[in-house]
């Protein structure tokens, strides 16, 4: 068996598909007092207290009104860990849905299914590292 790359960092990262966007991210940044830290896109808000990353997507047609959680992502250390959690999955026999790459923020991640069919997503997000 391999050996295990370096131990994650926690669960600081949830996605979550909404309806309404907008509403969402006011009942979030107004509310409950989280601050955007990036919208890469009128789609899409990225949310933070400071040690977390909580991802609003907006929920395609398609959705069936079940399922609101898109993935939960495990944060990383470094950037190099990303690889080496590839690695090791793969090993394991981890059935995955994307290989590593880096994103337009730093971040580097990809993403795999647990066993039960939740898309997870092991991420070096640079804010978060170091938590």
């Amino acid at each position: 068996m391999t050996t295990s790359p370096p131990a994650t960092s926690g669960l600081h990262h949830v996605a979550l598909y909404v309806e309404d966007l907008a509403a969402c991210e006011h009942f979030y940044v107004d509310l409950l007092g989280m601050q955007v830290e990036w919208r890469p896109d009128a789609d899409n808000v990225y949310l933070t207290s400071g040690k977390d990353n909580l991802a609003l997507h907006r929920a395609p047609s398609t959705l069936d009104g079940t399922q609101r959680l898109d993935h939960i992502g495990f944060t990383l250390r470094q950037s190099d860990d990303v690889d080496q959690w590839y690695q090791f999955l793969v090993a394991a026999g981890v059935k995955m849905k994307t290989p590593p790459k880096t994103h337009r923020d730093g971040a580097r991640s990809f993403y795999c299914l647990d066993p039960g069919g939740t898309l997870v997503q092991m991420i070096y997000h640079p804010p978060l590292a170091h938590l």
